[in-house]
């Protein structure tokens, strides 16, 4: 079977990287013919275009709606992002035209690849289209103006209509797409899966790397590893939390991993807290970096409120806490408390509350046997999300609503 994912962000993105490419190569090894039809966040002549990784044929077709240089997103202006997505709507089309695919699988509802996915899967043939949610895009995205985030919001709503099938990671997606009137029937609960080829032991000599390069010394690192964007990550929330840790106990570090529109905002704030030499910012690091960095990790924390984006969310982050055995901090919202496993992985707090944060931080830090007992929880978790396992449901659902 010759299977078509469509994109919109580069497969270094979140999304790409911890979602699509694992699941992609998992289906890959198991005989099928897959492609990653998606944009790129700096579209330049040195990008190659068409290429095989890991088994998966991978084509950028276009430039995404933002580019993306170092740790900084820059936003087009309304007739140049105009102009961009329209092409890589374009470039979309032809590249899925081109293959011809006996499935089609559109990852999250965004204008390109919703648009691209119908034409390709509908116009001039008949074949299955399916699409993948796993946000609230309407919510977490960044608009230049009120039009644009009704129009992302109403594909959202709609394109759940168009296709045969929705794989959402989420309890509250799922709830909502049976909201919006899709039958149980066409929905697939498919958690994001471990990748464990991803997550070997690093090489001794980059851990001593980034140890030095990050002045560890003899302190243990509470570890933040995702955007730097208040809007739809709290990370403001952590700065107050640590800003409380810190009084409290004196061998620890803040890492925060990760850049984005307001990482500039983020270390002014922790100049304000008064804990900036307390803090360690690396910006956007590759992937091979993360389970490095995790490998430095005491501790990992998820900061969130209690809303719809946080409801929406099965975090990355904690994904690959779970994989490197490293407990998790977080809020009780939404899914956490499944992947946790109850709490035998970490440690569930209540959600915005920064003393409540910097508490259940402070337990792990100062109890060495509950750290071992949640490190060993983390690892009995990520067995559940095994991605063969999971592999095998999506392609059980393809055939059951090719049919």
């Amino acid at each position: 079977m010759r299977i078509a994912f469509l994109l919109t962000s580069s497969l270094t993105s979140p999304y790409g990287l911890g979602r699509c490419f694992p699941l992609a190569r998992q289906i890959a090894s198991a005989g099928h013919e897959v492609h990653i039809v998606t944009l790129h966040h700096n579209l330049g002549p040195t990008v190659p275009r068409h290429f095989q990784q890991e088994g998966v044929w991978v084509h950028y077709a276009g430039q995404m709606h933002v580019r993306k240089v170092a740790d900084t997103t820059l936003y087009f202006g309304a007739p140049r992002l105009l102009q961009v997505t329209l092409a890589g709507t374009a470039g979309l089309l032809r590249q899925a035209l081109k293959l011809d695919a006996d499935v089609y699988h559109i990852g999250k509802p965004h204008p390109q690849n919703s648009c691209a996915g119908w034409l390709a899967a509908r116009l001039l043939r008949s074949r299955p289209l399916f699409l993948d949610c796993d946000d609230l895009e309407a919510a977490i995205n960044h608009f230049g103006g009120i039009w644009q985030k009704r129009g992302v919001a109403w594909l959202e709503d709609r394109v759940p209509h168009w296709v045969d099938g929705v794989t959402v990671h989420s309890r509250f997606l799922e709830s909502r797409l049976q909201t919006l009137g899709i039958l149980p029937g066409r929905i697939l609960r498919l958690p994001t899966g471990i990748d464990s080829q991803r997550f070997q032991p690093p090489s001794s000599a980059s851990v001593a790397r980034w140890r030095a390069a990050l002045e560890l010394g003899n302190n243990r690192a509470v570890t933040y590893i995702g955007t730097m964007a208040l809007a739809n990550h709290p990370v403001d929330l952590l700065l107050a939390a640590f800003a409380r840790l810190s009084r409290r106990v004196q061998d620890v570090l803040l890492l925060m991993v990760g850049g984005g529109s307001d990482l500039a905002t983020v270390q002014d704030r922790a100049i304000q807290l008064g804990i900036a030499d307390r803090c360690r910012f690396t910006g956007r690091v590759s992937a091979e970096d993360i389970p490095v960095l995790l490998s430095l990790t005491y501790v990992s924390v998820d900061p969130v409120h209690d809303d719809l984006i946080a409801r929406a969310r099965w975090p990355l982050k904690i994904v690959e806490s779970l994989a490197t055995g490293v407990p998790v901090v977080t809020g009780d919202v939404g899914d956490r408390r499944e992947m946790l496993g109850e709490g035998t992985a970490g440690l569930l707090v209540s959600p915005g509350n920064a003393a409540a944060l910097a508490s259940g931080l402070e337990a792990i830090l100062t109890d060495p046997h509950l750290r071992q007992r949640l490190a060993k929880g983390c690892l009995a978790q990520a067995t559940r999300y095994n991605l063969a396992d999971l592999a095998t449901s999506l392609l059980t659902f393809y055939q059951r609503l090719r049919l």
